[in-house]
C-alpha cells in the first residue's frame, strides 16, 4: 500500500519509534519490522469516519491498524507498549526512545478509542432511526427461534456458544501471553536497537578521534624534527661564535700590535726629523751620508708598510665586528623561533594528553 492510499486523511497526531509485530508462527517472539525508527501516526477518515493507525517504510504501509472501541494499548515496560488488531490477525508493538512519548502516544489512543466509541454509537442510532424494524422499545423480547426450536435448532445453539467459549478463551490467552511471555524479549529488542544506535554513534566518535590523535602525532613528529634541527643550527651558531670569540682575541691583539707599530713609526718619524736637522751640521763625510740617505729610505719604506698593515687591520677589525653583530641578530631569532615551538610543542603534548584520557 503507497502513500497516496491516505493522502484523503487526516493525521491527528504523529511520533517516532521502533516498530514490531508478533511472530505468527511462536506468537511469542517479536519482528522488527524495519532497522531504523518510522513514523507512527494517527489517521482521521472522514468519509468512513474510522480512526486509524498507520505507519509506512518507504512504499510500504508497516501498520494499518483500524481503532475500535474494544482495543487496548498495554505498557509492557517504560519505553514499550502493544496493542493486538483481530482485524490484521496480528499483535503490534511499538518501542520509543523515551518513557515521555510512551505516555504521550497512550494518552493519544485512549481518545482516539474514545472517539471511535462515539462514532459507533452515533453510526447504530442512525441505523436504529432509518430501519422501523429496529424500533423495538426495551420492555419488548423478540423470541429468538434457535433458544425456542428444538432439535436441529438446539444443535445450532449449542456450536454458538462453543463459538464463543473458544473465542474467550482464546483472547484470555493471547492476552497472558501477552502480558507476561514477550515482555522481557520486548524489552530486549528495545534495548537492542538502542545500543546499535549508541554504538554506532560511539564508532563514528572513535573513527573522528584516531584520526585527529594520527593527525596530532604527524604534527608532533614533524615539530620534533624541525626543533632538532633548530637545535643544531643554535649548536652551529654557538659554535660559530666561540669562533668568532677567538678572532676577537685575535684581533685585540692585532690592534695591541698597530697601536705598537703606530708608536714604532711615529718615534722613527721623529728620529727623521732629528736626522734631517742635524744631517748638515753631523755629516762630514760623504760615506755618513749616504749610510744616511740609505737608512732613511729604509725607515720610509718600512713606515708606509706599517700604514698599510695598519690600514688592513682596521679594514678587518670592522669587517669581524660587522659579522659578528649579523651573527648575534640571527642567533637572537633562532633563539625567539625555538621559544615559540617549544611553546607549541608543549600545548600539543598537553591536547594530546587530555585527548588520551578523555578516551
Amino acid at each position: 500500500m503507497c502513500r497516496m492510499c491516505f493522502q484523503e486523511e487526516q493525521p491527528i497526531f504523529s511520533t517516532r519509534a521502533h516498530v514490531f509485530q508478533i511472530d505468527p508462527a511462536t506468537k511469542r517472539n517479536w519482528l522488527p519490522a524495519s532497522k531504523h525508527a518510522l513514523t507512527v501516526s494517527y489517521f482521521y477518515d472522514g468519509t468512513r469516519n474510522v480512526y486509524r493507525i498507520i505507519s509506512v517504510g518507504g512504499t510500504k504501509a508497516i501498520i494499518n491498524s483500524t481503532i475500535t472501541p474494544n482495543m487496548t494499548f498495554t505498557k509492557t515496560s517504560q519505553k514499550f507498549g502493544q496493542w493486538a488488531d483481530s482485524r490484521a490477525n496480528t499483535v503490534y508493538g511499538l518501542g520509543f526512545a523515551s518513557e515521555q512519548h510512551l505516555s504521550q502516544f497512550a494518552e493519544k489512543f485512549q481518545e482516539v478509542k474514545e472517539a471511535a466509541r462515539l462514532a459507533r454509537e452515533k453510526s447504530q442510532d442512525k441505523t436504529e432511526l432509518t430501519n422501523p424494524a429496529l424500533s423495538i422499545t426495551s420492555h419488548q423480547v423478540i423470541p429468538s427461534p434457535i433458544i425456542s426450536s428444538n432439535g436441529p435448532g438446539e444443535d445450532k445453539l449449542f456450536r454458538s456458544q462453543s463459538a464463543d467459549v473458544e473465542i474467550s478463551t482464546e483472547k484470555e490467552r493471547l492476552k497472558k501471553m501477552l502480558s507476561e511471555g514477550s515482555v522481557s524479549e520486548v524489552q530486549w529488542e528495545a534495548e537492542f536497537f538502542s545500543l546499535q544506535d549508541n554504538n554506532t554513534r560511539l564508532v563514528a566518535a572513535l573513527h573522528e578521534a584516531n584520526a585527529n590523535v594520527d593527525q596530532w602525532k604527524k604534527q608532533l613528529t614533524a615539530y620534533q624534527e624541525e626543533t632538532e634541527s633548530l637545535r643544531q643550527r643554535v649548536a652551529e651558531l654557538e659554535a660559530q661564535g666561540t669562533h668568532d670569540s677567538s678572532s676577537d682575541n685575535n684581533k685585540e691583539e692585532l690592534s695591541q700590535t698597530l697601536e705598537e707599530l703606530e708608536l714604532l713609526v711615529k718615534a722613527k718619524d721623529e728620529e727623521i726629523q732629528m736626522l734631517k736637522s742635524q744631517r748638515c751640521g753631523r755629516w762630514e763625510a760623504e760615506g755618513e751620508r749616504e749610510e744616511t740617505l740609505q737608512k732613511l729610505q729604509e725607515l720610509e719604506a718600512r713606515n708606509a708598510e706599517l700604514e698599510q698593515r695598519l690600514q688592513a687591520a682596521e679594514q678587518s677589525l670592522a669587517q669581524g665586528r660587522a659579522q659578528r653583530e649579523k651573527l648575534q641578530g640571527e642567533l637572537a631569532r633562532v633563539a625567539e623561533l625555538m621559544d615559540v615551538k617549544v611553546f607549541e610543542l608543549s600545548e600539543l603534548r598537553q591536547g594530546l594528553a587530555k585527548l588520551l584520557e578523555s578516551n
